[in-house]
């Protein structure tokens, strides 16, 4: 519909415009039917093979964009399941399992639909997200609500103290660097306010838990200078559910990607010559590879790279904060909790465990059943991988009875309950990234920064500054790696071409050796030219080689008229003195030649009519190309057939018939040579055979005749074959 819009001399500029988005994954992305068509069934035969490490929403993303641009990929996954850190996980039970819900185990909540890939994704599948809704009522330690005027004071006064942060770090420089979030807050907390406030206290600690929440960290690891880097590039509009959970969208990610399972990465190397994946005693080889593991995987060395990473990565690895969340997922029979809201909170008096169940989710609404989803962070979430499950749902389900049974509400068992443990998982060790003390947004762009001269790149969330510790950004930096892979594939196969270029064939060579043969007796001469061409094929636009020749002493111009060219003219002359020649070629069809013979005022006007009139450029032996091997090729060949007593005919050529009597053609004599004799060869320029030759068959001595432009005493040419 735009490009009618657009006039048809831009259209240029539109097609550069389009593919651009494409290629960078601005548009046309995704799992809609029109997009899908778009990727080719098999890939391109001339397409690089790429590795992916990772089927995650990085892994995948990048995947999908490859295909459709032809690359031959194979994703290695060491799972037994695609999404990485989205996991959504089906729960049922009661009478026949008729009780069901998809739990997000994982990444949930699509942070702002505006602009977000994955918001884009959902409208492909048809889904409508559900916006979480902001009542989030919070909950004393007795189980009664927390006074709403006191939970605003304490939120105001929360919301300061990050103000009050903010404008320290700006005073203290660099020196921010070095100093945590959670000890700047804590100390204007115990000076600005009244730390004999018990409830006062409870809700400061539990929007300290909701921070690190968050951030996936301990307050007191995180960078006070860096630690909301990211925040002026928050995707706006609501936060959403997806319907169905986030593995909806992995699963038509996945469709037709080829995925190999069970493939746990220990090994990639990487070079000049392509990229090798070692998994178990599986080795995988490509011309690239992408890996997506999460930082925890990187942090752990579990994946040797070899030759090892750069110390700038390295470093940026070590330097990144990657922390950790925890869920507890419930099934119930029914629903006891209200309807009319998606969050609710619970206080805590111990601020080391402020983190443990501190917030709860209600998926009834959107995962298909009655689903409570429990959050563990900050401290609590490591001291949670060691809990047993049993003791975790009992505590769970003591702060809910003590929620709702003083209101006269039942809490019934749960069908079902899964606890996850996101720091013992070997494949991602922890939950996802955050700017550490000592660290900054830098590390992120180093992160993304691909080794090896284009062999090896990374994507993931830890490798996105503007969008870390998120589904949309794991997603988006994919597609960025993509576009980079692209890139330098393209890079890479431009530089083979002008390498090939500059280093000459075996064909090459010969072709050169015998453009010089052939022009020792061109099928046309006038003044610095010389022209050869085929005789076989009369037609006008047959391809013809002209060689220019400057700096050639037997040749003087007469008569020259000054012209445009002439100063070009003069300046290839100055490069050369009167002992050296310089040889320039082009290629030119029969009829081009005839009317460059044509044009009088000598070799510049010639020159002037050859470059401007004609328009050609005139290049080196080693710039013809492979079109001009072919035609050297053919007039050899020919030559070498050429029945010996045939002659030049101009007629061919268009050139008005000599005079009679204007140049004699030489027959073609033989002569046995005896071996050991010393002999005269008859020969009408008394050609004499060297003393001491040694011939043991028939020698050809060809005398041929070109056609000249004046026919003047152009001598036959006497060839002596052995």
């Amino acid at each position: 519909m735009f490009t009618e819009s657009v006039p048809k001399h831009c259209h240029s500029l539109l097609d550069s415009a389009y593919n651009y988005l494409v290629s960078n994954g601005y548009i046309n992305f995704g799992v809609a039917p029109e997009i899908k068509e778009k990727i080719p069934v098999e890939p391109s035969s001339n397409k690089l093979r790429v590795l992916v490490i990772g089927a995650g929403l990085a892994g995948l993303a990048a995947a999908r964009q490859l295909m459709r641009l032809g690359f031959r990929v194979t994703v290695l996954e060491g799972r037994k399941r695609a999404g990485g850190r989205v996991y959504t996980k089906k729960m049922e039970g009661g009478a026949g399992n008729r009780i069901s819900a998809s739990a997000d185990l994982g990444g949930s909540v699509l942070t702002g639909t505006l602009g977000n890939p994955l918001g884009i994704l959902a409208k492909q599948l048809g889904s409508l997200l559900h916006k979480v809704r902001d009542k989030c009522p919070l909950y004393r330690l007795d189980g009664n609500s927390v006074d709403p005027e006191i939970d605003m004071k304490v939120e105001a006064d929360f919301n300061r103290l990050l103000d009050k942060a903010s404008r320290l770090r700006q005073l203290m420089g660099e020196v921010a660097m070095d100093v945590s979030l959670g000890s700047a807050l804590e100390t204007f907390w115990r000076v600005y306010w009244d730390s004999g406030n018990a409830e006062a206290m409870n809700l400061f600690n539990w929007h300290l838990a909701n921070l690190e929440y968050a951030n996936a960290s301990l307050l007191s690891k995180l960078s006070l200078a860096f630690w909301d880097q990211d925040d002026p590039y928050d995707m706006g509009g609501d936060h959403c559910f997806l319907p169905g959970g986030n593995g909806r969208l992995v699963q038509a990610l996945v469709e037709n990607v080829p995925i190999l399972y069970e493939k746990t990465v220990h090994t990639i190397r990487y070079g000049s010559d392509g990229v090798q994946v070692l998994a178990g005693s599986q080795v995988f080889e490509g011309d690239m590879v992408l890996c997506t593991v999460p930082l925890g995987v990187l942090k752990s060395g579990s994946i040797k790279f070899i030759p090892e990473l750069p110390q700038r990565k390295l470093d940026a690895i070590k330097r990144l904060g990657y922390g950790l969340l925890n869920k507890v997922a419930m099934l119930f029979p029914y629903v006891f909790w209200e309807t009319d809201l998606d969050t609710f909170g619970h206080l805590t008096d111990d601020s080391s465990s402020r983190g443990e169940f501190f917030l709860f989710y209600s998926y009834a609404t959107v995962a298909g059943g009655p689903l409570l989803i429990a959050l563990v962070a900050g401290e609590a979430a490591h001291k949670f991988e060691s809990m047993p499950p049993t003791d975790a749902v009992t505590k769970v389900l003591q702060i809910l009875k003590g929620i709702y049974e003083p209101k006269g509400i039942n809490v019934p068992e749960p069908i079902q309950t899964v606890c996850t443990r996101w720091g013992g998982d070997p494949f991602s060790l922890g939950s996802y990234s955050n700017v550490a003390v000592g660290a900054s947004g830098d590390d992120y762009d180093i992160m993304a920064e691909s080794v090896g001269d284009g062999r090896l790149f990374f994507a993931g969330e830890a490798t996105i500054r503007r969008y870390p510790a998120t589904m949309h950004g794991a997603f988006l930096s994919g597609l960025r790696e993509t576009a980079k892979m692209a890139h330098c594939a393209n890079a890479r196969a431009l530089r083979m071409k002008v390498k090939v270029g500059k280093i000459p064939s075996k064909n090459a060579y010969s072709c050169a050796s015998a453009l010089t043969d052939l022009f020792r007796e061109p099928d046309l001469e006038f003044g610095s030219f010389s022209v050869i061409f085929s005789w076989k094929n009369p037609d006008p636009k047959s391809p013809s080689i002209l060689r220019v020749t400057f700096n050639d002493p037997r040749k003087k111009n007469h008569g020259d008229q000054p012209h445009s060219n002439k100063r070009l003219f003069e300046q290839l002359q100055s490069h050369f003195n009167q002992q050296q020649q310089l040889h320039v070629y082009t290629l030119l069809t029969r009829q081009q030649v005839l009317d460059l013979r044509e044009v009088r005022g000598g070799d510049e006007m010639r020159l002037n009519f050859l470059c401007e009139k004609l328009g050609v450029k005139l290049i080196g032996r080693k710039g013809l190309g492979s079109t001009a091997d072919s035609v050297i090729s053919s007039i050899k060949a020919e030559r070498g057939i050429r029945k010996q007593t045939s002659t030049f005919s101009a007629s061919k050529l268009g050139i008005s018939k000599l005079k009679t009597g204007t140049l004699k053609q030489k027959m073609i004599r033989k002569a046995k040579i005896v071996r050991n004799v010393k002999k005269s060869v008859p020969s009408p320029n008394k050609l004499t055979a060297p003393p001491n030759l040694k011939v043991s068959s028939e020698c050809m001595i060809t005398n041929q005749v070109p056609p000249t432009s004046s026919g003047s005493g152009q001598h036959a040419r006497e060839v002596l074959k052995q």
